[in-house]
This record gives structure tokens, C-alpha cells and sequence, in this order.
């Protein structure tokens, strides 16, 4: 297994380094973008996360997720 870098170019991926493959041998690509957000894709990404839910949901994920006393998990300090 290779981990290759790529751009994304005219709808075809173009590695940045040679691969190490035979011509014409084919292969399963994953990909994982490095891009890094901007702010406001972070900020839509952020308001998306609760939409569907209904607020009593909302209020119990918001509680669960300001209990910091066992944020590691560790039970032997309760």
C-alpha cells in the first residue's frame, strides 16, 4: 500500500510523486482532502450539526457535554 499526494485537476488526479505501479495496473484510491476549512464553511458546518433535532434533544446534548468531572473516563475518582 502507497500514501501518495494528489491534485485534483480538470476532473482527473495527478500524484505529486511517482507511484510506485505498473502502467495500466489498476488501483483503489481514497481520498482525504487537506484542504483546511475557511471560517465560514467551519461556521455553516457548526450550525448544521443540531438541525433536525428538537429542542429537548438539543438541551440533553448540550448537558451531557458540559459534564467535564469523568471527561477521561476515569471512574476511580467518583
Amino acid at each position: 500500500m502507497q500514501t501518495l499526494k494528489a491534485i485534483y485537476e480538470n476532473g482527473v488526479f495527478r500524484p505529486l510523486e511517482k507511484p510506485n505501479l505498473k502502467e495500466g495496473e489498476s488501483v483503489k484510491i481514497t481520498v482525504e482532502s487537506t484542504t483546511p476549512f475557511t471560517p465560514q464553511e467551519m461556521l455553516k458546518l457548526a450550525a448544521e450539526v443540531y438541525e433536525g433535532l428538537l429542542e429537548t434533544d438539543i438541551d440533553e446534548i448540550e448537558e451531557v457535554a458540559l459534564q467535564r468531572d469523568n471527561f477521561f473516563g476515569d471512574k476511580s475518582e467518583q
